[in-house]
Parts: C-alpha cells; sequence; structure tokens
C-alpha cells in the first residue's frame, strides 16, 4: 500500500505507448449520471461514496453535485472537469488506444481524510482495476 502524504501526490509516470493505450477517468469533481444519486453535500464532514459511469457515457447524461468550488464552468461543459468527449476525440485520432469500460466520479472533498486514504480510494482503486482494462488513468480535480 502506497504511503499518502499531504505534502506530494503520488504519481507513476507512463512509459507505455498511448496510441494503444486505454484509459479510465477518476474525478474528484462530484462528477455523476443525472439519474444516479446525487452526493450529500449536507454532510459537514463529506460524502466517501463514488459512483461508476461505463464507457458510453454521454456528457449530456453528466451532472456535478459539489459545493466545496464554483463549478459554473463544469455546468456549462463536464469536459472541464470530465473530459470523456475530448478522450474521445484522442481516440479518434488515434492519439490514444481506447475508454477504459469504467470511469468514476466522486466528491473530493472530505474532513475524513484517514478513511478516504484507507477505505474509500483503495475501493475506487479496486472498481477501475477490476474490468474497466485501463492502462491509465486521467484523475481530475474540482
Amino acid at each position: 500500500m502506497t504511503n499518502f502524504s499531504r505534502k506530494c501526490v503520488p504519481f507513476t509516470p507512463f512509459d507505455g505507448d498511448l496510441s494503444k493505450a486505454t484509459i479510465a477517468i477518476v474525478s474528484a469533481a462530484g462528477v455523476h449520471r443525472k439519474d444516479q444519486e446525487v452526493f450529500n453535500i449536507e454532510d459537514e464532514l463529506g460524502d466517501l461514496s463514488y459512483r461508476v459511469m461505463d464507457e458510453n457515457v454521454r456528457s449530456s447524461d453528466l451532472m456535478v453535485t459539489h459545493h466545496h468550488y464554483d463549478h459554473a464552468d463544469a455546468d456549462q461543459d463536464i469536459n472541464v472537469v470530465f473530459p470523456i468527449d475530448r478522450l474521445r476525440e484522442l481516440v479518434d485520432d488515434g492519439v490514444i488506444g481506447g475508454l477504459a469500460r469504467k470511469h468514476i466520479g466522486y466528491m473530493g472533498y472530505t474532513m475524513r481524510l484517514k478513511q478516504m486514504y484507507d477505505e474509500t480510494a483503495p475501493q475506487i482503486a479496486d472498481e477501475i482495476d477490476r474490468g474497466s482494462r485501463a492502462d491509465a488513468v486521467i484523475l481530475t480535480g474540482g
């Protein structure tokens, strides 16, 4: 298990061939499908749940539920925080190999950092690892 630190962001450089790589999005910006349960913005400690979206999700089916950043730009164009259309363009242009079968949205704000690091983050990683076929992940914040 990686030792998380508030002083640095864990990062593993990708040394594969992007034109053959399958990419997943993991967003801490509170992104979810409009038909999924919204994140609980009433919880003062933060909502530690996450939402799974499949490879066919359309940007018009997505929204943001978050109250700790101004997401007006994301409300206008979800690609600002969840670049699903941009990744499809990169697939079409042959820059990347494809989209992963799963993408994740969660609300990055929490006061329960230990629970986030010990439980939610590993669950998200396991979710991507199980059946997404992702070679790399783009992590976005809000």
